[in-house]
């Protein structure tokens, strides 16, 4: 059975605002307006984004049995709100503490992994959808706009999300998963900057036209 402690949820729930609002002043710089119209979609790509990520290394590990415990890090919600500002996010705001008396590199790969996995999917699910009511976009109708806007940012920021916790640095997913299989990890990466790169350099809605053949 799946616990959650009353500080977790506390913890989960600082950190998603922090890294929303961080991800939106990255969007719109520090534009009030633009903040208070962007923060909503962009919170619905870091809700499912970042919260996901972090339940599937909880799930993960309390598969094998493990107690595991999600913990904001003070300092890095400080430095993911300064690096918004610079360009970049750094997205570390916490992280799933998994409690055992041995996990071995497998087991520990495997649960670091999962986070990742879980924003690739995503990312490629809000893809999906905005492919999908691409060809019903009125440029009158905002409601369209505003979910074809939506499904774009959750694109983007959850193929951030999972590339930059592959980076095999630190106390990152990708460290520990190169530690367990370096052909996985590759993979995993090489998937996941792909997706970042298209979507920093041609742009979602341009990907969206190529796969209908626009």
């Amino acid at each position: 059975m799946f616990k959650f402690t009353s500080n977790e949820i506390r913890d989960l729930i600082i950190s998603f605002f922090v890294i929303s609002l961080s991800f939106t002043i990255l969007y719109v710089g520090r534009n009030l307006n633009g903040i208070w119209f962007f923060l909503p979609m962009v919170m619905v790509g870091v809700g499912l984004g970042f919260i996901l990520h972090e339940l599937g290394h909880k799930f993960a590990s309390m598969r094998y049995g493990y107690w595991a415990e999600y913990k904001l890090w003070p300092v890095g919600l400080v430095i993911a709100l300064i690096s918004s500002f610079v360009g970049f996010v750094f997205a570390a705001p916490g992280a799933v503490y998994t409690y055992g008396n041995y996990i071995d590199y497998e087991k520990n790969g495997k649960i670091s992994i999962a986070g990742p996995v879980v924003n690739i999917i995503l990312a490629l699910i809000f893809l999906a959808v905005a492919t999908i009511i691409y060809p019903f976009l009125n440029p009158i109708d905002l409601t369209s706009q505003i979910i074809f806007l939506t499904c774009s940012l959750g694109f983007s920021i959850n193929s951030y999300l999972a590339v930059f916790n592959m980076i095999p640095i630190w106390n990152l997913d990708g460290s520990k998963v190169l530690r367990w299989n370096g052909v996985i990890w590759f993979v995993t990466i090489a998937i996941a900057g792909a997706m970042t790169y298209l979507s920093m350099t041609m742009g979602v809605e341009t990907i969206v036209r190529i796969i209908l053949g626009f």
